[in-house]
Parts: structure tokens; sequence; C-alpha cells
């Protein structure tokens, strides 16, 4: 019996703006000793996240063949095992989901045709286990930024990369030999062969998001702020002025995106009382709870959220861990995304409110400076600590897509913000339980507003 010799390829890609300048990295390693044999790194352009996640599964499994080309044949036989944080690929190329889109088709029968499908298995890890192959894109595209190519002599991602321990043997290759086979048949359909078929016609579906939110119902993206296309240069001079209206925008790179999921139904939404975070703090009821696994799988659909980040109060804790389970992040905590402290209001509908507090709630509702009754937090402290959290969170997120879970004032708030709309404009706003809505963030201070109130991912 000849020898095996086992490798690991980890993959990953990303698109600055989805579709947006992309790039993609991949790293070949000793599976026997954790050893990094071969890094591939690769400035491609503009493309989607999915391109690019494609494109580093092909050239990572390229290098694990071109360190054996003689594998299966005078040499050992080759056993490669492909880890990757892109789900959808992971998925596709098992052959558990269709793929329709037409770029991902010649893409999935490239990766299919590299190496024997006996040979590959797939599995899909969390963002936070494939560093290496994600710092390699990243320097791909900084690299595409500052217009070059990604050198290998310049990398430092394995620097970066956790250390590593010899992996165990994982059997079998299971049903990536059934994905491979069938990407194969769909190349030969595509040039005119003699096999046919429709590629991945098994599993459930998972389509390619065209970019990081779900369609946009209220698309206001036009009232400030322009796309821009790269980051700027390191070195670069002070930040623009903020760009408005139409004109053309200067270089800023991708936005800091933000999703604003407000939490699922508690007892008390239905009955429309006030409930912040000087309350009792309510867990999500049935229906909350099937909101938010609805969300959950629209997320996984679309495969953009990156990161995850919470509101400390449980009914979004929950939500967001709805989330997090479905797509294998962490969820962090920020204080700054916590609901108004409603002070004698908590647990009072609108009407009881009105009646028992009726000159506060008027002067509540007219002047943002005010407070509701018995020192809770009026709507300009709110608005403080909500803008210090985005500033926060602007900064350490910048080009990545961030699912915010968090209540209704600081998503009609951060909203309110992006617009440069006075307080009262919050009045003016519906948020439903488990609605989405996004805000972009640019270098130069601009926010545009994508998204306001998505529901139909509850329908």
């Amino acid at each position: 019996m000849s020898a095996v010799r086992r490798l690991v390829v980890e993959a990953d890609g990303g698109s600055r703006g989805n579709p947006g300048p992309a790039g993609y990295g991949a790293v070949v390693i000793d599976a026997a000793t954790g050893e990094t044999l071969a890094e591939a790194a690769e400035y491609i352009g503009v493309a989607t996240n999915n391109v690019a996640e494609y494109r580093g599964l092909i050239a990572g499994l390229t290098a694990a063949k071109a360190l054996f080309p003689d594998a299966g044949t005078t040499g050992p036989d080759l056993r490669v095992h492909v880890r990757m944080d892109s789900k959808l690929v992971v998925e596709q190329m098992s052959g558990r989901w269709k793929i329709k889109h037409p770029d991902m088709k010649p893409l999935a029968a490239r990766a299919a045709a590299i190496l024997p499908p006996s040979s590959v298995t797939y599995e899909w890890i969390p963002r936070a286990q494939n560093k290496h192959a994600d710092r390699l894109a990243n320097e791909a595209m900084d690299a595409g930024r500052d217009g070059r190519q990604w050198e290998a002599a310049a990398s430092t991602a394995e620097l970066d990369a956790p250390a590593r321990t010899p992996l165990p043997d994982r059997g079998p290759p299971g049903d990536a030999a059934a994905g491979a086979a069938k990407a194969r048949a769909a190349l030969a359909a595509a040039r005119g062969g003699a096999e046919a078929g429709t590629l991945f016609e098994v599993g459930a579906e998972a389509p390619e998001a065209p970019g990081p939110t779900a369609p946009e119902p209220t698309d206001v993206s036009a009232i400030a702020g322009a796309e821009a296309a790269a980051a700027p240069a390191s070195g670069s001079a002070a930040t623009p002025a903020p760009q408005v209206g139409w004109a053309a925008a200067p270089d800023l790179g991708a936005p800091a995106t933000f999703v604003l999921l407000r939490h699922g139904e508690t007892a008390l939404t239905p009955e429309k009382r006030f409930s912040g975070s000087g309350g009792t703090d309510p867990e999500l009821s049935a229906t909350g709870r099937d909101q938010a696994a609805r969300a959950a799988a629209h997320f996984a659909a679309l495969g953009t959220v990156q990161e995850i980040v919470s509101s400390p109060l449980r009914r979004c804790r929950e939500t967001a861990a709805a989330v997090a389970d479905r797509l294998g992040l962490e969820v962090r905590i920020d204080e700054g995304l916590r609901e108004t402290d409603f002070g004698a209001w908590e647990g009072l509908t609108f009407g009881e409110v009105r009646e028992r507090y009726g000159d506060d709630l008027t002067a509540w509702l007219a002047d943002p400076d005010t407070a509701p009754t018995g020192g809770g937090e009026s709507f300009t402290e709110v608005a403080a600590r909500v803008a210090a959290a985005r500033d926060r969170l602007t900064a350490r997120y910048a080009g990545r897509t961030v699912l915010l879970v968090t209540h209704v004032t600081p998503i009609k708030t951060l909203v309110r913000l992006a617009l440069e709309a006075p307080a009262q404009a919050m009045f003016r706003m519906e948020l439903s339980a488990a609605s989405i809505s996004t805000v972009a963030y640019y270098g130069d201070g601009n926010a545009s507003v994508r998204l306001l109130n998505d529901t139909s991912h509850l329908r």
C-alpha cells in the first residue's frame, strides 16, 4: 500500500463593499505537524465575498497539488482536508446546497477539477479559527488598495496565526465526492460535453447574497455620502471634509456596516409597555424565540455578517445567541447598546403613563433633554451614550459587516444621527420586533442609511 500524505487547506476571501475591492488568501498545512507548507494570496479587483472565497479555495487546492505533483502515481496518495469559515462554499462543495448563481458554478467546477473528489473533504470552522487565511486575504486587499499585488516575502500573516497541533485522521471524504462529481458534470455541460446535469441539485439552497443587506424596502442611501471602492493608503493626509450630495467622493475604503436587529418579542412587547434598562429585564416569549430563529436563518442564508455585538439585556442576548449559534460566531456585549432607562414608567403603557404622569410625559415628548419620571434617561443622554458606542464600534470594525442586536431607542438614534435629523424624528419611525435596519459608516464621517424596519424575513 502506498503512503498517504495528509494536508490541510485553510482558505478565505473578502470584499470591501460586496461587491468591491476583493482578495483571497489560502494556506497549506502539514496535517501531521501543523507546519505551514505554502501560502497564496491575490488581489482580484472588484468582486463579491462569495467569488473571493471560491478563488481562495481554488488557490489553496492548486497549491496543495503543486507541492506533490506526482501524488497518486509515483508518489504518495494525497488527502486534503479543506477548512473554511464560509458556510456557503463548504455546503455547496459538499453537495448539500444547490448552486444557482452563474458566477459560482464555474468556480465550483474549477475547484472540483483540481484533485480527485475522493481525496478532498470539507469542514466549516468559525472565523476565529481561520485567522491565517483571513489575514492573507486582507493583506491582498491592502496591496490592491496601494496599487500593487501581494508579495509572500512581505507577509506577516503566519505571525498572527494561532499555534497549530497535528490534526487527527478524519476518515473517509463522505459526501465531498458527490459535490465534486456534480461540479465536474456542470463544467462538462457548460463546455458542450456529453455529461449534462444541474449543479448540486440535492439538499437545501443557500442563495448568494448580492450585498451586505436583505432587499431594501426603504432605501435612503442618497441622503448623505457616496460609495467608495478602496481604503486610503497608510500615511495619507488628514481626513477629508464629509462629502454631501451627488459629487464624486474621495477614496475612503469600505465602510463599517452595522446591521441593526431589534430583539424579538417579550411578554411586554405586544402590550406596548415601556421596557427599558431599568425594569425587569424580561426574556423572549415563544413568539420572540421564533422571530430570533427566523432572523438567524435569514443571516445564515445571506452569509454577510462577520461579527455580532449585543446589548447586555437578556432579550437581546437571547436573540443574538440564536444568530450566533447558526453562524458559528461569538457575541460581544457593549453596554452602550442598552435600552433607555424609563425610570418610573417601566412596565407601564403609554396610556397609563399619561394618566399618572401627564405633565412629565408632555415635557418628555417636547424636549429631548427631559428625562422620564423617577430618574430615567433623557433622549440627549441616550444619544450621547449610543454615539460613543457607534464611534467605538466603527473604529474597531472598519470595513466589516457587524450585526448589532439592540433596542428601539438605540436603533432609532443611530438612524437619526446618520440622517442628522432632530431628536423628535424618532417619533416618526416605526420599528417592529425583530426588524432589520442597516447603516454604513465611512472614513470621512459620512453615514448611509440603507434599510429601515425590514420584516420580510419574518413572513
